[in-house]
């Protein structure tokens, strides 16, 4: 990621907190938000009502009860039509109350009049299965990671944000949430999110993962050496250690990976212990803020062994 789009910033901790909202009132201006992208994530049930409407007043309360008792798994969206009729028009509404149920952005099925809870909860149980009453967490959280490797972070504190609704102590999306201040650049934020995780637990993943990735941040932050001059520092003076490193972590501030990698293992290859070892601990750094199966860190990792034990 370049430092221009880390400068980009976005009102993530809203984001988040939106996420809790299962019950809410929509207009014609909020729809596209509030139902068709929370559609993209759970099951979103759009409520047509009126004022004046008996059996309207009769099935809302039934809606939002099986909604509350989804655990997020469901969204009510209540519209009333008297103020906002262009929907209920585009749907071809001819009575009302008029369910519509929502799933990836798009309408999959409805019924009319005032049911009772029992068949509202199997209305609802068609298109959830067994998740009614339970957290979807994985799906969530699979939703999150898509949203965070798309680089759509609003999305994805979105979705972090509804994971830590689920549970407040949920150490992945902590650092998911963190990850997407920083990947925009807000690393005060990021800091503070992190900061609340017990000392005892910030050398675990993935928090220790959202920790190299924050020292890194800071470090992108301070990397004022121009890459250009540095790479012509290097060309007259091949063994410039210190120049090569702050070409590495300028590599590493405009998202250049491989080559931030591969100047540091060459630092480790002309003097391994140069500045108390810094080259290799800032290897290791990298790594963990990578993750795990990052290709890069995997290669870089096999290449840093080769070094240590030849």
């Amino acid at each position: 990621m370049t430092d221009e789009e880390g400068d980009v910033e976005i009102d993530l901790t809203q984001q988040a907190a939106d996420a809790g909202a299962d019950i809410v009132d929509v207009t014609t201006q909020s729809f596209m938000q509030d139902v068709i992208e929370a559609s993209k994530s759970q099951l979103v049930l759009l409520d047509l009502w009126a004022p004046w409407c008996g059996p309207c007043k009769q099935l809302t309360p039934v809606l939002e009860k099986v909604v509350r008792a989804s655990k997020g798994a469901v969204r009510l969206a209540k519209m009333n039509i008297d103020e906002e009729p262009a929907v209920a028009q585009q749907l071809q509404v001819q009575s009302i109350p008029a369910v519509f149920a929502f799933k990836n952005g798009q309408p999959v099925d409805g019924f009319m009049g005032a049911l009772p809870e029992s068949q509202v909860m199997q209305f609802v149980e068609r298109h959830l299965g067994d998740q009614v009453g339970q957290a979807p967490e994985d799906e969530v959280r699979d939703a999150a990671e898509a949203a965070f490797a798309a680089q759509d972070f609003a999305q994805a504190a979105q979705l972090y944000g509804q994971l830590l609704q689920f549970n407040a102590d949920d150490r992945g999306a902590l650092a998911g949430l963190a990850q997407c201040f920083l990947a925009t650049g807000q690393t005060e934020q990021a800091e503070q999110i992190l900061l609340t995780v017990p000392e005892l637990e910030r050398d675990r993943e993935p928090i220790a993962a959202a920790l190299a990735t924050l020292a890194l941040r800071k470090q992108a932050g301070e990397a004022s050496g121009d890459i250009a001059a540095l790479e012509a520092q290097l060309a007259e003076k091949p063994d410039d250690h210190q120049a090569r490193y702050d070409l590495a972590m300028a590599y590493q501030a405009i998202g250049q990976k491989e080559a931030a990698v591969a100047a540091l293992l060459e630092i480790i290859s002309r003097k391994r212990d140069w500045n108390e070892d810094a080259a290799r601990q800032q290897l290791l750094t990298l790594f963990q803020s990578y993750g795990f199966d990052d290709p890069v860190a995997i290669e870089g990792r096999k290449q840093l062994s080769s070094l240590l034990f030849a």
